[in-house]
């Protein structure tokens, strides 16, 4: 054995020995002080462990040994299987049906090699048989890093961004691992034999992967990327200029030393002088130090974001709903989460008493939002100063404009809560957005609080225009409705102009018999008619003037079904009969408005249901229609609000003044609707023997409460 393989065999030995204890402390701490939530965390440690034995017997046995196979084999059957399990971070080894039989097939081939060795200790007698032996072994190795290549390849290609944060660590030791496997064993194909060169650093290479996947399981370093400094990276590339241009002149020098050896040696003094001349003056010159720093600015640095790709993605989302039923709110916490990588996020906004509610959830359902969310003064100061809070520094104890105290405990106490970003439109708070905070923990920078701020101002000025849009469709509608009052108006002007007239005739003929007769008709009809319009108008603001009695279900539900049978089909379905306390009046318009509601969203040949029930202590009557439906966000906020409405024509009151009168006597209307399915409204109101009960137990939880 010659001098250079005997210093490559103890070389070897060490750097085995060194890339074990590499692995084994790895293995140690990620046992430790690993993530616990990472679903390969046990598969690595098994990994690392078994490649800190293989690591063990390669040094003390040499690279041919059965052990040594064994080891290798399980050590490679142990990272395919962390590769598997890497799929499960995003749940897609549930739904890639090709992963596991990839997995599987890849396994299989790592396994031939035990066969492939058993072959060739105890039947490969010839040299010819032993090479073909050895070159299918190699192919098997190459086989495998290709296959484990292309699912790694696949594993981060297929992820969303958020996760490949969380992998690009992990990804990038798996990806060194098998591209060292590849090289070697393609160099041992072409060539004939293992380099022992190559074979001995593969114990150092191998090991050192376990560095990006012990900061890939640390929570803290998981996001770390290759910043340098602006100073390191122009020094540095100051260097490499100086180092390219000794190189070059070196070159040139020995180039011209060829010359011959007197003119040889005239010419490289004279080029060395010219060039250390140039270099004099032209190195130190201010132009040439302001273009190495505005190449290496351009070149070699990157923002954390990409305000151009940003800037395209937060338009898009707010151009276009994700979902069916997206509000425009949800979009707003969305463009505004999407920036950070927030799983999820809220809006607030204020409310008439200067604090503020929740006004939409963004895949936050779990988080519990009190009614008074955020205090007053928080939102003044908020608004004064327009600051990014970031919860993390609040709960370790920092305070920069005195906001520590009047953050509220729901947000310090659940951890996942990261940011509040305020949205401010011309100085005046109009919402706060709360960010989740992002799969990959990290600490909130100036860039971050600077692209926060100003994406706050751009989501506030939608609220603001949404705002104004609502006030200028509700100032339409009052003016819509003011038009139609001007029909009643009318009604009141003939009223009056008839009531005139009669007490001008009245000055002439109040003598005569059949004009007193006359003048009693017109009066009674007079006053029927204003009376009329006097209580139609009164429902709108007061609605519990009217005295309850006892009424029967089925009889108001016959005498509304009767008053439209020549409209349209309505069938009333009387599963009980039940007697309930209500005015007469006011429940029979209520039922009138909903029912009318019914049939505008029918077709005609679709009946309306009026469904009657009882649970013995309540009576409910159901108003059921299969129309057009409406759609969960109508529901949520327009059905109940006046003068919004689905209906082209409508006025928006119907269902809002139902809702009311129905209050009034002590029920309760709910809705449920899906759009192409239909609507059921149902109205439940006290029985009247039990009535007096029922106001009992509500008077007692409005105490409780």
């Amino acid at each position: 054995m010659s001098i250079v393989a005997i210093g490559w065999s103890l070389a070897g030995f060490a750097l085995y020995l060194t890339g074990a204890a590499i692995c084994a402390l790895s293995a140690i701490w990620l046992a430790r002080k690993g993530d616990r939530f990472r679903s390969e965390r046990g598969a690595t440690i098994v990994a690392l462990s078994l490649t800190a034995a293989w690591c063990v017997s390669v040094a003390a046995l040499g690279l041919v040994s059965p052990i040594v196979m064994v080891a290798e084999v399980a050590r490679n059957l142990a990272w395919i299987y962390v590769l598997y399990r890497l799929f499960a971070i995003d749940g897609r080894h549930e739904s890639l049906a090709p992963i596991r039989p990839v997995a599987i097939a890849l396994g299989f081939v790592e396994g031939l090699q035990l066969a492939l060795f058993t072959i060739g200790s105890r039947f490969a007698i010839t040299p010819e048989l032993a090479w073909l032996v050895f070159q299918v072994s190699a192919m098997f190795h190459v086989l495998v890093a290709i296959g484990s290549l292309v699912l790694l390849h696949n594993l981060y290609a297929g992820a969303v961004p958020a996760t490949r944060q969380a992998l690009r660590w992990s990804a990038a030791a798996l990806a060194g691992l098998w591209a060292f496997d590849l090289n070697l064993y393609t160099v041992a194909y072409l060539g004939g034999g293992i380099p022992v060169e190559l074979a001995a650093l593969r114990g150092i290479v191998t090991s050192l992967m376990a560095v990006p996947l012990l900061v890939g399981f640390s929570s803290a370093s998981a996001a770390l990327r290759l910043r340098p400094s602006r100073t390191l990276a122009f020094q540095s590339f100051s260097l490499i200029i100086l180092g390219g241009y000794l190189l070059l002149m070196v070159g040139i020098a020995q180039s011209l030393s060829m010359l011959g050896d007197d003119l040889g040696r005239l010419t490289q003094v004279s080029f060395v002088f010219a060039a250390s001349v140039v270099a004099l003056f032209w190195l130190p010159s201010n132009r040439l130090r302001g273009w190495l720093r505005v190449t290496v600015v351009k070149h070699l640095f990157q923002y954390r974001y990409d305000y151009r790709a940003e800037w395209l993605r937060f338009t898009q989302t707010i151009g276009s709903a994700g979902e069916a039923d997206d509000t425009l709110a949800e979009r707003l916490v969305k463009a505004m989460a999407d920036i950070t990588d927030s799983p999820s996020g809220l809006l607030l906004q204020p409310e008439e008493d200067g604090g503020f509610s929740l006004a939409a959830r963004w895949r936050w359902k779990s988080l519990a939002v009190p009614a008074d969310s955020i205090p007053a003064e928080l939102a003044a100061l908020l608004q004064r100063k327009g600051f990014v809070l970031n919860f993390d520094e609040i709960r370790l104890g920092h305070d920069r404009w005195g906001e520590a105290e009047l953050v509220p405990s729901w947000l310090l106490e659940d951890r996942n809560c990261w940011a509040l970003v305020p949205l401010l439109h011309f100085d005046h708070l109009t919402g706060i957005i709360v960010l989740a905070r992002p799969a990959i923990a990290r600490d909130l920078d100036w860039e971050d609080y600077d692209l926060l701020r100003v994406v706050g101002r751009q989501l506030a000025s939608y609220l603001a225009e949404k705002a104004g849009q609502e006030a200028l469709m509700e100032a339409a509608r009052f003016d819509e409705f003011s038009r139609r009052i001007a029909f009643v108006m009318h009604d009141i002007k003939n009223l009056a102009s008839q009531l005139s007239l009669l007490a001008r005739n009245a000055e002439k003929h109040a003598d005569k018999p059949e004009f007193r007769a006359d003048m009693l008709v017109t009066l009674r009809n007079s006053a029927d008619k204003l009376n009329a319009l006097l209580s139609r108008l009164g429902r709108y603001g007061s609605s519990g003037a009217e005295a309850r009695s006892s009424l029967r279900l089925v009889d108001l539900a016959t005498r509304v079904a009767r008053h439209f049978e020549t409209a349209h089909k309505v069938e009333i379905i009387a599963g009980a009969d039940p007697m309930v306390l209500a005015a007469p009046e006011g429940l029979e318009q209520a039922l009138a408005h909903l029912v009318q509601n019914a049939v505008d969203a029918s077709e005609d040949a679709m009946p309306v249901y009026l469904d009657i029930s009882s649970d013995g202590m309540r009576g409910k009557i159901e108003v059921v229609d299969s129309g057009r439906g409406m759609s969960p966000e109508f529901v949520r906020t327009g059905l109940f609000k006046p003068f919004v409405s689905s209906k082209t024509a409508g006025f928006g009151i119907g269902a809002f003044e139902a809702r009311e009168l129905i209050r009034s006597m002590g029920g309760r209307l709910e809705v449920e609707s899906r759009e192409g399915l239909g609507t059921r409204f149902a109205a439940s109101l006290p029985l009247a023997d039990t009535a007096t009960l029922i106001e009992h137990h509500d008077n007692f939880e409005t105490e409780v409460a």
